[in-house]
């Protein structure tokens, strides 16, 4: 199986017995308390599951501003966005002390983490305008992972991590929360070697189903994984419970059986395009696939990326940068002179008359009047499970 990213195997700051566990939560008694934000909450769930293998913990003020730039940590490895524990308010703690991490996304002020305090750095605005301009490729605050960036604060705390536990994600999404090592030992228990994985905010539509189809296809995977995002999204995108169903619908009715992975994992998103579609890269290397189909407009939002950007950034960093390599997926739409979902580049013998192409906006407005969607569009059991999650919203 394909090397996790930077080391030999999975590096996860789970704890990884329950006695140290306890005893960590024993010496948080005297520990000073960090609530930490969403978006640092997320990054150690990512820590903890392996998925951020080989990273340690929070970054530093010149490795995150390394990684802005060069995409690089400070010892040479490649990595495309910070991984950062930023607040806006003065902490009561100092370098060197070991601090309780609270989460912001569970009642009761439960403990996610312990860090070891390397270093409490200020970013000036300058410095945080750069790391924002070259993560996101603009500063504009329209852009919802620049808003949240900027809303995060300037004063970086970093050092090494221990995490306790991966916050709501196990408990709300038990069927499909799993770890990089979860996965992992999936793959190797079914005797794949050659993994596609699919990267999904939205639930699939018949565009989305082919395309997993064939990438598979192309190059003769075992399997495909499903990886579905289970954190925070903008307003207005499907709950991830509904996405969930919705994909288990469309897998049960139409793949083969055990040929299809349905998985997700803890993060927030950050809409980063580019930059983001790399970091999926490097966290589908760490689950053990060989390929990640990156398609149109991958990890964009609005008209802040070009459509196929984010395939191009792979051709513009090193070769050993990563082992992992991309599908690049064209278009898709439903052609009717063929009865079925195709990559556009494939068929050049198409006018634009020729398919059928309806746009998100356009599926909202039709699920939201309780219109039914067609069938070149969503498979009938999956606008099913649309249809009353829209209903149900009115």
């Amino acid at each position: 199986m394909i090397k996790p990213h930077g080391s030999d195997e999975l590096m996860p700051k789970i704890v990884s017995t329950e006695e140290e566990k306890v005893e960590l939560l024993n010496s948080a008694n005297s520990m000073k308390k960090m609530t930490v934000n969403s978006a640092a909450a997320a990054n150690l769930v990512m820590l903890g599951a392996g998925y951020f293998t080989p990273l340690e913990g929070f970054m530093g003020k010149s490795e995150v501003i390394s990684v802005a730039n060069d995409m690089k940590l400070e010892n040479g490895l490649f990595w495309p966005t910070p991984v950062v524990n930023l607040t806006d308010k003065e902490v009561e703690f100092k370098e060197g002390d070991s601090v309780a991490l609270i989460d912001p996304n569970v009642d009761g002020e439960e403990i996610i983490a312990i860090q070891e305090i390397k270093k409490i750095e200020t970013l000036d605005s300058n410095e945080i305008d750069n790391i924002v301009e070259k993560v996101y490729g603009t500063k504009d605050k329209s852009h919802p992972g620049v808003q949240t960036f900027y809303d995060q604060g300037n004063i970086l705390v970093s050092g090494d991590v221990k995490v306790l536990n991966f916050s709501y994600f196990e408990k709300d999404f038990g069927e499909t929360f799993r770890t990089a090592m979860q996965i992992r030992s999936s793959i190797e228990s079914k005797g794949w070697k050659n993994v596609v994985a699919f990267q999904t905010r939205n639930p699939m539509h018949r565009a989305h189903e082919e395309l997993c189809r064939m990438a598979g296809e192309r190059v003769d995977a075992d399997g495909i994984l499903i990886h579905m995002l289970l954190g925070k999204l903008k307003p207005g995108d499907i709950p991830a419970d509904v996405r969930d169903s919705a994909i288990r619908t469309m897998v049960d009715h139409y793949f083969p059986k055990d040929y299809v992975m349905i998985t997700g994992y803890g993060f927030d998103m950050l809409y980063a395009g580019p930059r983001e579609a790399l970091l999926h890269a490097v966290f589908r290397q760490n689950c053990g696939c060989s390929y990640l189909i990156v398609g149109r407009d991958h990890a964009g939002v609005g008209d802040f990326y070009g459509a196929f950007d984010a395939q191009d950034i792979f051709d513009n960093i090193p070769a050993d940068a990563l082992e992992i390599k991309i599908f690049k997926a064209d278009h898709t739409a439903y052609s009717k002179k063929l009865n079925k979902v195709v990559m556009m580049r494939d068929v050049d013998d198409h006018t634009k008359d020729d398919f059928v192409l309806l746009s998100g906006t356009k599926v909202r407005e039709m699920l939201s009047k309780g219109e039914s969607l067609p069938k070149e569009f969503a498979r009938p059991e999956v606008a099913e499970v649309l249809m009353k999650h829209y209903m149900k919203e009115k």
